[in-house]
């Protein structure tokens, strides 16, 4: 890892920290909303964005019982509330003795956006791999004299990459359903298109994929009318989206409860939650 021991042991803090306060918020909407019982919960999502063009954006929202309360309108550095239980925090949050609106509004700009920048670097030699896709193509034929065909695109990267059905190799042909890109465990993609086409002697169906690893040069795959996928191919390659997904998922909450400064602090809690980490050793 990049980052030395102090990064990791003021984590291991601001989790703790982040812990505690949520419990203070939890309590804080459920006398909004008049809850003195049952399983309810707070949410919280705090985040910035980097594009290639060097434009950020950034975004805080709270939820109770997952419907949205509170968001801050970044642009004016203000929280906005989104139901009627939530007007009185949003004005103290707001107020000028508290003005969080405005600092989480610096933070998004700047030590979110920084952090984001490190990260890049750090991951420089990953995020600019180049791996060219692998591609298997099947069909399987349906009533009424049609055809469904498959493309499977997958272990490529980076991310993006453009995949059509081609007739004839000249015509493009409409793809009725399409995957989202989505990750595998290994840091690589896949994506699957499908069509639906007629049942007809002599015409050729092909997957052309265009990727950056493959240069100028497109790869393109005919669809042979008696080839079919092994099981195997798509039990696992759906088995590793679904790690990927969760390990992403993982990570994101890490990331979120690392950047809850700003998002944190209110005196409608009972105590300030520095008194109850008082008694917890910073690592």
């Amino acid at each position: 890892m990049k980052e030395g021991p102090e990064y990791w042991e003021e984590a291991l803090w601001d989790s703790r920290f982040f812990q505690i306060e949520f419990r203070r918020h939890l309590r804080v909407a459920m006398r909004c909303f008049n809850h003195t019982e049952g399983f309810h919960s707070a949410q919280g999502m705090f985040g910035c964005e980097l594009s290639d063009d060097g434009s950020t954006t950034g975004y805080c929202h709270f939820a109770y019982d997952g419907k949205e309360v509170i968001y801050l309108d970044k642009e004016r550095g203000i929280y906005i509330p989104t139901v009627y239980e939530a007007q009185l925090t949003t004005q103290e949050w707001n107020s000028p003795e508290m003005r969080w609106g405005e600092l989480t509004k610096g933070d998004l700009e700047n030590e979110c956006i920084e952090e984001v920048k490190n990260f890049i670097n750090y991951g420089r030699e990953a995020l600019e791999r180049q791996v060219p896709p692998e591609v298997k193509v099947w069909g399987h034929r349906q009533s009424d004299g049609v055809t469904r065909l498959q493309c499977l695109v997958y272990g490529f990267h980076p991310r993006p990459v453009d995949v059509k059905w081609v007739r004839n190799g000249k015509d493009d042909v409409p793809s009725d359903e399409m995957s989202p890109i989505l990750p595998h465990p290994d840091g690589t993609y896949q994506i699957r298109v499908s069509v639906e086409v007629p049942t007809r002697e002599g015409d050729t169906y092909s997957c052309h994929v265009d990727h950056s690893s493959l240069g100028t040069e497109a790869l393109t795959l005919i669809w042979e009318p008696n080839s079919d996928l092994p099981l195997g191919v798509t039990v696992g390659a759906i088995f590793g989206c679904l790690i990927a997904v969760a390990a992403v998922a993982v990570g994101g909450f890490y990331l979120y409860k690392k950047k809850k400064y700003s998002c944190r602090r209110t005196n409608t809690f009972d105590t300030d939650p520095l008194t109850e980490l008082s008694n917890i050793p910073k690592a």
